[in-house]
Order: structure tokens, then C-alpha cells, then sequence
């Protein structure tokens, strides 16, 4: 027999407050009955799973063991319950959608909400995840449509144009190149880089262009977000790059910072809208796609 999710939820309380009795309090249930069902999940395990002493309770070497998995297994039992609220009655359909970074910082969460607003019966979840991820995510169907920057599309996928973005160069307003005009990559590359993690495909199209001029790309830091980015900039430690749809030079809301478009045709990228052929039948698939297509 499995063990009791209740159980579980107020195991994992009691070791993260140190006391029973806290635990019991916050689960609006007697210090007794918790006391049981303590009992009763050491029974399961055949292992104790709390050392009891005048200060409280600390886990056992097994009670460390079980907190970890509870604490998953919890975690995935809310993931699940969240998930099936999607086919709650009344809800004319459910589309699973990832976006690459560069594209939620961009105008489609503002499409997005034209189309929920136009459909209001239908749910869209959304993913923010680096383009390889969102391939994955719709070649394993885990997701419905991906927004991908162009080279990431896999066989099996029909793609169309979304938009277009250029990558534009972030530097300090003091920077030496922050004023120059015709801006290169070459240029850039005499500089130290503040780059996204090595995982993500702006950082890969980065050091292939640097590899054809012959440069290396001395990456000084690595970050998760293109925030991280301007603010790791903004306190000096190299020059940054972020996608923009646009050719212009860019203020940034922070005043230290100036974003200028690098002018090399490379630069400039398309963004995909993607899905898998056999589910082009799909009806609220095909409700995004015409909203989202018709916008170019």
C-alpha cells in the first residue's frame, strides 16, 4: 500500500519547521493524530524517521532520505493536479505552447493575449525555454507549438514566419565602441563578453561567427537571463547582447546602457512558429496558427 499523501505533506512540514507540534498546527489537525500518522509512515518504512529530543525533532539518516523523495513526489502530484484543472468541464481546449527567450521578450505575449481574449473558452500554457529545449518539448509531444529562432527547427516540423529580431550589442554609455556607428562583431569581439549560459543558441551563433573572423570569444560570465545580462553590464564586467526587433539604437531602462544593432547580416534572425505535421488537424491549433501567421 502506498503511502498516505497527507502523511507525506505533513512529514516533510514537520521536518522543515523542526516540531511536530508546528506541523500539526499548520495542518489543523491534533499533535496526537500527527503523532500518528508519523507512526504509521515509520511502520510503512520500517525505519525511524525523527530523533526526538527537549529541542524538537531532527531527521534520521532514513527520515533524509524519504524528505527528498516526498518533497519531489509532492511537488509532481500538484504539477498533475494543476495540469488536469486544464480539462476541467467547460474548457473548450488546451494548447501547450514554449517560447525561446528572445521570443517572450518581444510582442508575443501581447499577441498572446489578443488571441485569449478573441477565444476566451480556450486555455494556453506557456514555457519559457532556449529553442533545443522546445524541440524536444513538441518532437516527444509534450507541447502543442514552439517558437524557435531560426536553426533550431528538427525534421517532422512544419514551420512558418513569426517575426524577426537583430542582435544588438550592450555597453556601458562610457564604453569606447558605445558611440560607433557602423558597429562590428569584430570589433566587439576586443572586449570581454558577458554571454547567456553555453546551452543556449544565441551564445552557439556567437562563437561560430567568432570562429569565422578568427577571434576568440572570451566569455567573462555566464548568466540565466537576459536581465542578468544588462545588470552584469551595467556594474562592468564586459559587453552583452540582446535581441531586439528593431535596427535602432536603444536606450535601456537602465540610463547606464545603450544597446546598438550589429550591423552584420548574421545579426539579423528569424523567428519560427513550429508544430508537428500529424497534428495540423487539431482545432484549436488551428485557430493560433491563423491568429498568430496573419500578424506578418
Amino acid at each position: 500500500m502506498l503511502p498516505n499523501l497527507d502523511s507525506l505533506a505533513l512529514f516533510v512540514k514537520a521536518a522543515e519547521r523542526g516540531s511536530l507540534t508546528k506541523a500539526a498546527d499548520e495542518s489543523n489537525i491534533s499533535l496526537a493524530a500527527a503523532s500518528r500518522r508519523i507512526a504509521l509512515l515509520e511502520h510503512r518504512f520500517k525505519a525511524s524517521l525523527f530523533e526526538r529530543s527537549s529541542r524538537g525533532i531532527e531527521l534520521t539518516s532514513a527520515g533524509l532520505a524519504l524528505v527528498k523523495n516526498a518533497k519531489e513526489l509532492l511537488v509532481s502530484i500538484n504539477k498533475m493536479q494543476s495540469e488536469m484543472t486544464d480539462y476541467e468541464t467547460g474548457s473548450k481546449g488546451v494548447l501547450r505552447v514554449m517560447a525561446s527567450t528572445s521570443v517572450m521578450t518581444h510582442r508575443f505575449p501581447y499577441d498572446l493575449a489578443k488571441f485569449l481574449k478573441k477565444y476566451p473558452g480556450y486555455r494556453v500554457v506557456v514555457q519559457e525555454r532556449w529553442s533545443d529545449e522546445a524541440v524536444e518539448g513538441l518532437l516527444s509531444a509534450e507541447i502543442d507549438v514552439a517558437f524557435l529562432i531560426n536553426g533550431s527547427v528538427a525534421n517532422g516540423l512544419e514551420s512558418h514566419d513569426y517575426e524577426t529580431d537583430r542582435l544588438c550589442a550592450v555597453f556601458r554609455k562610457d564604453h569606447p565602441l558605445s558611440k560607433v556607428k557602423n558597429l562590428t562583431y569584430s570589433k566587439i569581439l576586443d572586449y570581454e563578453i558577458v554571454g547567456l549560459e553555453s546551452s543556449a543558441n544565441l551564445m552557439r551563433l556567437l562563437a561560430m561567427e567568432a570562429s569565422k573572423l578568427d577571434k576568440v570569444m572570451r566569455t567573462r560570465i555566464e548568466v540565466r537571463s537576459f536581465e542578468a545580462i544588462q545588470k552584469s553590464v551595467s556594474a562592468g564586467l564586459g559587453v552583452g547582447f540582446l535581441p531586439f526587433a528593431t535596427e535602432q539604437a536603444i536606450d535601456l531602462k537602465d540610463n547606464n546602457l545603450v544597446a546598438i544593432p550589429i550591423k552584420e547580416e548574421w545579426a539579423k534572425r528569424r523567428i519560427l512558429l513550429c508544430f508537428r505535421k500529424e497534428n495540423s488537424n487539431n482545432q484549436i491549433l488551428r485557430k493560433f496558427l491563423a491568429a498568430f501567421i496573419k500578424t506578418n
